[in-house]
């Protein structure tokens, strides 16, 4: 992997990720992955690159966070609730991810997918309809542990958002504080469950080196965009 020269700033590095994704030609819906951990800033790119893409194509843009495809939080039972296996292992049904999402956006697919399956706390399922999409449509899916073994084969581009675990622990006790109750019990989750989880994914599926494209997000107002 080389980095290129520096970009002038975010603004110009969404772009050359957005020329890099409208590059990408197939026969069905193309599939990119926004991959990395928690608070690594992924939904905030997916945000920006489907505008930014938007900007460049007539192509439809779906854009889905796969959040909305986390296993109920009562039918996490495989392993201590506060534990890292329940985190990493536990969390995402990706089952329906690729049932109700990937595939049918994949070769020989149907093309009926859905957006969400749960709401956001993964209490409540949701009704979403079905929809139907073009065969140049571009999927814009964010999620942590999107590269995980049941899933990086139905996706047409990865992307890794890379932070360092210290900058997880800063910006997820300061994201999650308020719902959690309070800055120490959201740094304690962290440390206790979140990153240790976090590191069974590094470990295990090493996920900077699986991606097509890195982008350095631990200055989001300067990030850099490495290519493989």
């Amino acid at each position: 992997m080389h980095t290129p020269p520096a970009a002038d700033g975010r603004a110009a590095v969404l772009a050359e990720l957005a020329a890099i994704v409208v590059a990408v030609q197939r026969p069905h819906p193309v599939r990119v992955a926004i991959d990395g951990c928690s608070a690594a800033g992924k939904t905030t790119l997916g945000d920006e690159l489907a505008g930014a893409v938007r900007a460049i194509t007539s192509r439809p843009v779906i854009r889905v966070g796969l959040d909305h495809f986390k296993r109920a939080v009562e039918l996490r039972t495989a392993y201590p609730y506060d534990s890292p296996e329940s985190y990493y292992f536990d969390s995402w049904d990706n089952e329906s991810i690729r049932a109700e999402l990937l595939l049918p956006l994949g070769p020989g697919g149907h093309r009926r997918y859905r957006e969400a399956i749960m709401n956001l706390p993964a209490t409540e399922r949701v009704d979403s309809p079905l929809r139907i999409a073009p065969d140049d449509a571009i999927l814009l899916a964010d999620g942590a542990f999107s590269q995980r073994p049941e899933l990086i084969r139905h996706w047409d581009l990865r992307v890794y958002v890379d932070i360092t675990l210290d900058e997880v622990l800063r910006r997820g006790t300061v994201r999650d504080a308020a719902w959690m109750g309070s800055a120490e019990e959201a740094a304690h989750r962290y440390r206790t469950k979140y990153i240790p989880g976090e590191r069974i994914y590094l470990t295990q599926v090493r996920p900077a080196e699986q991606a097509d494209l890195v982008l350095d997000n631990n200055d989001p107002a300067a990030p850099r965009l490495l290519r493989r």
